[in-house]
């Protein structure tokens, strides 16, 4: 359990935690915690180059298959298309379309 207390030391301020000290008073005790997490893509642009859609939402040969999958492909430079964008531009060019550097995954 998490526990906090108020500072004895030279009056001691609101919301202050002190660490030792001799008149240290229990504030408030922690009785349960619930963290909410938020995350998403680092990338440096939110949108495919390749099929212009943006790289949260299915690339546009998905959509008109009707699948709602979302596959991203980061390269070596560090940009991000959708897989099935990039896989159709790597069958005819092995670098990256917007850098020009040597495609890697």
């Amino acid at each position: 359990m998490a526990t906090a207390t108020s500072a004895a030391a030279g009056g001691g301020g609101e919301g202050a935690a002190a660490s030792g000290g001799g008149d240290d008073k229990l504030r408030f005790e922690l009785k349960k915690w619930n963290a909410v997490a938020f995350w998403s893509y680092n990338v440096q642009q939110d949108t495919c180059a390749i099929c212009r859609n943006s790289i949260y939402e299915p690339s546009i040969e998905n959509q008109a298959s009707g699948v709602q999958d979302i596959n991203i492909a980061w390269g070596a430079c560090n940009h991000c298309f959708h897989l099935e964008c990039v896989s159709r531009w790597l069958k005819q060019n092995d670098v990256c379309p917007l850098c020009q550097a040597p495609w890697e995954f």
